[in-house]
């Protein structure tokens, strides 16, 4: 998810170097989208193994 936001990131900066604003507008808005739902899950993901197992 996160290798994802960076590609997009990357093609935002492009694009802005480039002169295209629309499509670097589009490309950061999905990057920061990516970006935060990478850390949601990972913040889930480090909650969950941090809970005890019970057997």
């Amino acid at each position: 998810m996160l290798y994802y936001a960076l590609m997009f990131l990357l093609l935002g900066f492009v694009a802005a170097a480039l002169g295209l604003s629309g499509i670097a507008a589009v490309a950061t808005q999905i990057s920061w989208v990516l970006f935060v739902v990478g850390i949601v899950l990972l913040i889930i993901h480090v909650a969950k193994e941090r809970t005890p197992r019970v057997t």
